[in-house]
Parts: structure tokens; C-alpha cells; sequence
């Protein structure tokens, strides 16, 4: 082999790493996610798991789950997710989980939070995000579009302000941030894969870890890593939620087809962990509940807020074997007991039964 000649093999090995070879006998790519949890977990000093208690609400979590017939179908069933099963309601997902952290507010009135009106409803949190996407587009705003970002003369900061607009004078959380990662997303979908989504998707060859893998690895803004004990982390909460919104969009066909979809974990939110404590699954040190029933925030990246994520997603596996091991024929995986746990978390508060507030860090990782 010549100096100028590439080394099949090294490239072979690189594409493995990254899960990009067509030929799936080989290695198959991972994403680090679920063993860098155990490593937490393993190590944590401020947050355990109950066994019991996490055994206990495995068994009730899949009764639930029996009974409401909760199932991949219901993501669609949410009024404001798309529903078109084209490239366009690619880069739509593509975008509303770009931009998918962050939407606490610290105002206790939630009338005076920001919030989005759309077709005469008002929405809050997360849907807030997804109603002004869809509030932008029906207002001929190409919101979606990758080559409209880095069009600075037409898409504007001041008009991703307008619209991501409130219907009351708070603005939405880390706006400017938010700004950041919609160019930055641009620039790089633009000079590594043609401007296109759907070339990133088409790259990981039906592999959900490749996809989390290529976009950790490409986009700074995606790569959702933490250290811990002098050790690097990695949650990745957005990126799996990507490939999990494409797996439940397109009901696992097409652009949501992965051979690996099970590799992806539970995405480690503010949301779950506040489920999981009030199931009984997860407990607190005295100072780190206190901190969090007072309502303090927790920096991003500190020892507190990495073992509440890091624990959080191996209790999530837990509860899935477990689930699992009563239930030998059940088809559950991670992502749908985080999407279970994340709507019936959403349905208490809204009903006044949260019996511990979510801890509150200001972070674009989620």
C-alpha cells in the first residue's frame, strides 16, 4: 500500500466506531449511554435506587400501561406532532428536538409563564415550542428549513424571536442559546451532509446508535456529555430523543426504521427523575432534596445533577427488565416507559398531585 492509499482497514474499524457500515455482522455501534449510567449509579453518594420500590413500580407501571393501552401509536395521537410521513416532518422533528430543553419557568404564576397561543389554545412547556414550529410554518415562515438558518439576512435573530413569541412578557428560556444551536445545526448540516436531514438519517444506516453516535460526533450542541468522579459521562438526552420521535413518527418504517431501536435509553430530563421519586424508585440525600423542595437551582454539569440523570436512566433499565422478567412476551423498551412516565408525570401536574417539585437547572442538554 502507497502513502497515498487509504487503509481499508483503519477506515473499516472508523466506520464500525461510529456504526456506518452497510454490513450489519459487524460491530454493532454504541453509544456509551446506558453503561456510563451504571457507572453513576455505581458510584453515586446523593441519589439511590430502591429496589423494592423500583420493583414495585415496574409492576405498576405495566399494569398502566396494560390498562390505558399505552402503545408507540399514542406520540401520534398527541393534537400537535406531526403527522405527515414525509422529509418535511423530518427536519420539523429535527428542530423541535434541537430546541427541545429547557422550558421552567421561575415565575409561580403559571398564567405570567411563557407561552405560546395557537388556533386558540395556549400552550406551555414543551408544547409551547412545538405550537410556535407550527405557528411559524402556517405564517410562511420556513422555520424548518436547515438552509433558512444560516440565511442570516432572512432569518433574522429578531424574527426567531417573533417566533418563538409569548403570550405574556416572559420570554422563552435560554432564547439566545436556542439562536446559537439553530445556526450552528445549519452550518454544519450544510458543509457535512449536504443541507440535508435526511442525508444525516440515511448515513447511520437504519441504526439508531449510529445516529446518536453521528450526531454527538458532528454537532457540539447534541453532544450532551457530563464529567463525573473524573470520568466523561454521556447522556445524550436530545439526540436519543431524536431517533426516538422518528421511531414513533413513522411508526418504525422509513425514516423511523432502526435495527437497534432498543439500544436507545431513557432520556434524562427534569421530568422522570421528579416520576421516579414520587414511585418510590429513586431516593435523595437530605441536602439534595432540600435543594430541591426549596426550589433552588442545581448547576448544570455538578456532582447532584449528574447523579439525578445518571441514576434515573439505570432505573429505567431496572424497571424495563423487570417489566421484562414478569412479563416474558411484553414488547416495552425504554423509550416507551419514558414516554408513559413523561405523560402521566405532565397529567399529575396538572391535576395538583406532584408530590415533589422537578430540580431546576438551566441547561441546553434538557
Amino acid at each position: 500500500m502507497s502513502d497515498s492509499e487509504p487503509d481499508e482497514e483503519l477506515l473499516s474499524l472508523l466506520r464500525q466506531s461510529l456504526g456506518i457500515n452497510g454490513d450489519q455482522n459487524h460491530i454493532q455501534a454504541d453509544t456509551k449511554v446506558l453503561k456510563d449510567a451504571e457507572y453513576v449509579y455505581d458510584n453515586s453518594i446523593d441519589v439511590a435506587l430502591d429496589t423494592q420500590g423500583t420493583k414495585a413500580a415496574a409492576a405498576t407501571i405495566w399494569s398502566l400501561m396494560q390498562e390505558k393501552q399505552y402503545s408507540l401509536k399514542m406520540w401520534s395521537e398527541h393534537t400537535l406532532h406531526p403527522k405527515d410521513k414525509d422529509a418535511e416532518t423530518v427536519n420539523f422533528i429535527f428542530l423541535m428536538d434541537l430546541l427541545n430543553f429547557c422550558f421552567w419557568s421561575e415565575n409561580p404564576d403559571p398564567t405570567q409563564c411563557f407561552s405560546v397561543e395557537y388556533h386558540g389554545q395556549i400552550f406551555t412547556g414543551y408544547w409551547s415550542l412545538i405550537a410556535a414550529i407550527h405557528r411559524a410554518l402556517e405564517e410562511s415562515i420556513p422555520i424548518t428549513t436547515p438552509s433558512f438558518w444560516i440565511d442570516e439576512t432572512r432569518c433574522t435573530n429578531g424574527l426567531i424571536n417573533h417566533v418563538f413569541r409569548s403570550e405574556t412578557p416572559e420570554l422563552i428560556p435560554l432564547i439566545q442559546q436556542r439562536i446559537d444551536c439553530i445556526r450552528e445545526a445549519g452550518r454544519i448540516l450544510d458543509a457535512d451532509f449536504s443541507g440535508s436531514v435526511v442525508t444525516l438519517i440515511h448515513e447511520a444506516n437504519h441504526s439508531a446508535a449510529s445516529l446518536v453516535n453521528l450526531l454527538t460526533t458532528h454537532f457540539p450542541c447534541f453532544n450532551d456529555i457530563a464529567t463525573f468522579d473524573s470520568k466523561t459521562v454521556r447522556f445524550q438526552k436530545r439526540t436519543q430523543i431524536l431517533v426516538a420521535d422518528l421511531w414513533a413518527c413513522f411508526d418504525g418504517q422509513s425514516f423511523g426504521s432502526f435495527h437497534d431501536i432498543d439500544a436507545i435509553t431513557m432520556f434524562a430530563d427534569y421530568r422522570i427523575p421528579q416520576m421516579l421519586h414520587s414511585l418510590g424508585c429513586l431516593r435523595y440525600s437530605p441536602p439534595l432534596e432540600a435543594q430541591i423542595r426549596s426550589l433552588r437551582e442545581i448547576e448544570s454539569g455538578c456532582s447532584w445533577e449528574v447523579q439525578l440523570r445518571g441514576c434515573s436512566i439505570w432505573c429505567v433499565e431496572l424497571i424495563r427488565r423487570e417489566i421484562k422478567r414478569q412479563n416474558p412476551k411484553a414488547e416495552v423498551n425504554a423509550i416507551l416507559i419514558d414516554f408513559f412516565l413523561y405523560d402521566t408525570m405532565k397529567q399529575r401536574v396538572n391535576e395538583g398531585l406532584e408530590t415533589i417539585p422537578h430540580h431546576r437547572t438551566r441547561s441546553i442538554w434538557y
